[in-house]
């Protein structure tokens, strides 16, 4: 059928959520709306406005509104792309029951449980990938941008048991109205859930014990007003303490007591196997093996023959010690298995049980609804102690008849004339495990949790499930203190419920523009080995997955089965390396100086050995011991004073020749080349040479050129002329004036300092 448009009334101002609960067995998408909080603000007959906004079906006529496909989605374990394939039907589904217009502001969520959980990390990426790709690409609902919660956010993930727990709080309290009127009158129900593999437990503590509580979650939902309400919650989950799990290890536990009772025992080897189970129905026969012990012998791995004797009282009593009540407790309190629970107050809380709870007291018994004790073991007692044949001869006959609703009662002219019965809907499997459950039901209620049993004196022969809450008020005790329940109204109580009223609380309007975001109440939770909650978070970069996301935009020739390696494994690490090498292009220069300071420093450098200062020479550092120059003067001391040039140009460090133009212009430099001269003054002062060999006098008639040391350069490189030797200034480091005249006659030095002075014509005179 076409989605609904606009024209619709029933469309006016409404939101719509979709959530894929996708279970272990199979997935079921389920449609939810609600009235725009705005609108119901401004319509007078909207009515009170101090609860949430309402969460219904979301479809006119509250049909269609769900839609399940099978295997579960932890099938695609091995097979990812099959995920595409799998979920197209859903999604078909929810774009046919929502206008087009507002499926870009509708939020879709796909929140894996049971299933999910037991696949490898790799494997839950490679699932919530090819999910989060096809409902992404494939639709035009909300989804979330990638964050460290999944390749889709929050929209497509893994949730814990803790925070299935959590949304069925939520979704029993908006039902049975926990959340209305003021916060100090208000009183919420605690939530018990229980399944194959796990059972939860979730409840807000009574003040007192709040305050002393630890591992609380913090819940915050917004009315219609705009004001809002908060609750901490406390939750936590049993796993291996669901009723199949329950039942494996009983079934171990019940064969070693056997092979021990029987182990030195002389009979019948046909009778040996045969395992006497009070658990189930008399005379039903069951093969099952152990899947649970571990360190056994052989023998007691193989299956076993399992008799039933019909026996509730022995039931209760064989499955209690499957509490581990005596493990121990690393708190102050805890109720089973060592699990830290803060103290119940049942005379103030109140807890509604769904799933198992709900199953094991309707669909045999035609007890669902308010519980009692009494009653509930009748019916256990007296369903265990009849004879399989017999409850096998009734159910077929249920089934040729018809005339048994599926819910365990049988009615006649619109009335209830019978409980007690089962219908067409229920499976031999439950029948055959009734017994069981039931036993695991009461014990993990009152020995487990805590529950106090009422007990009437009078009896509770003729009493029904109806009267049960009557009585409760006629003894003073309120509310029934438990009572499992599978809808409220037209409304099925489910975890996905519970995340619609978080949705739709979200989209209320504050009160002021400070007031923050609501979030869901587990992205809040910090963290840490003591937190309540540890979401499950597969690894987020995974190449493959990727791949996996873009690989419609890919020609085949790029595929990773082509190549034979990931082609995004191999362009993130050429980035990477890219990144690199730019990095270290961009810091040539820096790198290139500090190799160049770390090599200097095993380096003497001859050609700044001294500096110009008022004209005067400052004294050399002393030469590195391994420089080679430096064993050369060591040497020179017993020497003839060689002249300043040889020292100049001998192999360890020859500077660049300067040149000296033969004109005389007047040239002032920025900076001088140092002078060198010997450590040792020569007792005589031969005429000096330059680096060329040339002598003073050469230089002087400009006949040549010759290399000076500390002669400035021009500003084109070039070096002073020889001609203007006499009047060649310079400003040294404190800007004062010499003449180059003294420059060129500190070539050479004697020990008892004498001078050289260039006269006209060239000839050079020394004065001591």
């Amino acid at each position: 059928m076409p989605p609904p448009t606009a024209a619709d009334a029933w469309l006016t101002g409404r939101r719509f959520g979709v959530v894929i609960d996708a279970g272990s067995s199979g997935s079921r998408l389920q449609i939810y709306s609600w009235k725009d909080a705005r609108l119901a603000r401004s319509d007078p007959n909207a009515g009170p406005l101090d609860t949430l906004p309402r969460v219904e079906k979301g479809t006119q006529g509250g049909e269609d509104w769900s839609y399940k496909a099978e295997p579960g989605i932890s099938s695609f374990g091995d097979d990812p792309e099959g995920v595409a394939a799998y979920l197209a039907p859903l999604l078909a589904h929810a774009r046919t029951h929502i206008p087009p217009a507002l499926q870009s502001e509708t939020p879709l969520f796909l929140l894996a449980t049971a299933g999910m959980r037991l696949l490898s990390p790799q494997q839950q990426a490679d699932v919530l990938q090819a999910t989060c790709h096809f409902l992404k690409f494939h639709s035009n609902f909300r989804i979330d941008d990638p964050s460290p919660a999944g390749p889709c956010g929050s929209s497509v993930r893994i949730i814990t048991g803790e925070e299935e727990g959590l949304f069925g709080w939520i979704a029993v309290n908006y039902l049975m109205d926990g959340f209305a009127g003021p916060r100090n009158n208000m009183q919420t129900y605690g939530f018990l859930d229980m399944g194959g593999a796990s059972t939860q437990i979730a409840f807000e503590p009574g003040r007192e014990e709040r305050e002393k509580a630890s591992n609380l979650i913090d819940v915050r939902l917004r009315l219609l007003n705009g004001h809002e309400v908060n609750h901490q919650v406390f939750v936590t989950t049993w796993l291996g303490y669901g009723t199949n799990q329950a039942r494996e290890r009983y079934v171990g536990q019940t064969i070693l007591d056997h092979e021990a009772n029987h182990r030195s025992s002389t009979f019948d080897v046909s009778l040996e196997k045969a395992v006497l189970d009070p658990c189930l129905p008399k005379e039903l026969r069951l093969t099952e093996s152990p899947t649970q012990l571990e360190d056994v012998d052989t023998h007691s791995t193989r299956p076993h023959m399992l008799v039933g004797t019909g026996s509730f009282e022995q039931c209760l009593e064989r499955t209690l010690p499957l509490l581990n009540k005596d493990a121990p407790c690393p708190d102050t309190h805890c109720l089973f298995n060592g699990v830290y629970v803060p103290p119940i107050d049942f005379s103030a809380s109140h807890f509604i049980g769904v799933s198992e709870y709900w199953y094991s007291s309707e669909h045999v018994f035609g007890l669902g609804g308010a519980y009692d004790v009494v009653q509930y073991e009748r019916a256990a007692s007296e369903f265990c102690a009849r004879d399989w044949a017999d409850i096998m001869k009734e159910h077929q006959a249920s089934r040729e008849h018809g005339q048994l609703g599926g819910d365990g009662q049988v009615e006649e002219n619109g009335h209830v004339i019978d409980v007690g019965r089962w219908g067409n809907n229920v499976e031999i499997p439950r029948l055959q495990m009734q017994c069981f459950k039931a036993a695991w039901l009461v014990n993990v209620l009152h020995e487990g949790i805590g529950m106090p049993r009422i007990v009437d004196p009078g009896g509770n022969g003729t009493t029904t499930g109806d009267k049960v809450e009557e009585q409760a008020q006629n003894k003073g005790l309120g509310r029934p203190v438990f009572q499992s329940l599978d809808t409220v109204g037209d409304i099925a109580i489910s975890w996905t419920l519970g995340k619609m009223v978080l949705e739709a609380s979200k989209e209320v309007p504050p009160l002021s523009n400070s007031v923050p975001q609501l979030h869901d109440p587990l992205d809040a939770v910090e963290l840490t080995d003591d937190s309540p909650i540890h979401p499950i978070r597969p690894p987020f970069l995974d190449f493959d997955a990727i791949e996996d996301q873009i690989a419609h935009r890919l020609p085949s020739s790029l595929t990773r089965q082509t190549l034979g390696f990931s082609p995004v494994t191999f362009l993130f690490y050429v980035f990477v390396v890219s990144m690199m090498v730019l990095v270290m292009y961009r810091l040539r220069h820096r790198l290139r100086s500090t190799v160049r300071r770390f090599h200097k420093k095993n380096r003497y450098n001859f050609a700044e050995d001294y500096a110009m200062e008022e004209a005067q020479p400052l004294k050399s550092p002393s030469p590195l011991p391994w420089s080679p120059s430096a064993s050369r003067l060591s040497f020179q001391v017993l020497q003839p004073l060689r002249s300043l040039s040889s020292t100049l140009g001998s192999r360890a460090f020859r500077p660049p020749p300067i040149q000296i133009h033969s004109h005389h212009s007047p040239v002032r430099s920025n900076h001088f080349s140092p002078v060198r001269t010997s450590p040792i003054r020569s007792l005589s002062a031969p005429a000096p040479r330059a680096q060329n060999g040339l002598t003073a006098s050469d230089v002087a008639s400009g006949s040549a050129t010759a290399f000076v040391p500390g002669s400035p350069r021009l500003d084109d490189g070039g070096i002073v002329s020889v001609g203007s030797v006499s009047s060649l200034s310079s400003r040294s480091r404190n800007s004062s004036q010499m003449n180059l005249t003294s420059l060129a006659a500190r070539q050479t030095i004697s020990r008892t300092n004498s001078t050289m002075h260039v006269q006209p014509g060239g000839s050079i005179r020394y004065e001591h």
